[in-house]
């Protein structure tokens, strides 16, 4: 199995850490995030990685070869100009040639979910694209119809709605969790351009299935601020 993990991001929320080196080399723990979730990937069934880089590309490059790739299968997608995470995965096409399905990992995430029993939702379930979501607060949101189903999207913040097709009255809203598997199928709707995915599954929902996995039970972090990092850090930890 194999994953792209996207580490290509500014990490700007995570200033001063990262005046000097990417988000996805923050401290965690004793590791690093990036470091930390190749285990966790690797000990949950992935066997070869994907990252994209931009932001202080050449540390990462550096930091891999220090460790030996930590004895994994890893290959960079470098990326030139940012192309967020829609551009990014067009752009490493050429890396999953074989691969049927996929699994996609932000860097700046830590949890304790279960990866191969979304696998297997996501196999059941033929779909497109399953995404990993959860009962929380967020500024935006994705809206299900009643098979779990991507029909919109909102942002509390200023009211904003995008619909895959029509709008549904009785949606329910869950927060995205940065995690998702993907058919490549994905790809025959992908160009190489600045994009992120979830305006990409809305565009593409009208005629594929996206569909929504919960999983409230396991731990989920952002890590995309120092405070909700430490946050991520002292409950894993704990744990």
């Amino acid at each position: 199995m194999k994953a792209m993990i996207f580490a290509a991001g500014l990490g700007t929320r995570l200033y001063p850490i990262t005046k000097n080196k990417p988000k996805a080399l923050a401290p965690f723990g004793n590791t690093t995030l990036l470091a930390y979730n190749l285990h966790f990937l690797n000990r949950n069934g992935i066997s070869k990685f994907i990252i994209n880089t931009h932001h202080f590309a050449d540390k990462i490059d550096e930091y891999l070869k220090q460790n030996n790739n930590f004895g994994l299968d890893i290959e960079i997608s470098y990326e030139a100009n940012l192309l967020d995470t829609a551009g990014g995965l067009a752009y490493a096409r050429r890396f999953f040639e074989t691969e049927n399905d996929i699994l996609l990992f932000n860097v700046d995430v830590i949890t304790t979910i279960d990866i191969q029993q979304m696998y297997r939702y996501h196999i059941k379930h033929k779909a497109s694209a399953t995404l990993a979501v959860r009962n929380r607060i967020s500024s935006r949101y994705l809206h299900f119809d009643n098979n779990n189903v991507l029909v919109g999207w909102r942002n509390t913040q200023n009211g904003e709605e995008k619909w895959c097709n029509n709008s549904v009255s009785k949606a329910k809203e869950m927060a995205f969790s940065g995690i998702h598997w993907i058919n490549r199928s994905i790809f025959n709707t992908l160009n190489e351009e600045k994009l992120s995915l979830v305006p990409h599954y809305l565009a593409i929902g009208k005629s594929q299935q996206i569909i929504a996995y919960e999983h409230n039970s396991s731990l989920w972090f952002d890590c995309g601020s120092i405070e909700k990092l430490q946050t991520a850090e002292k409950a894993i930890i704990n744990k």
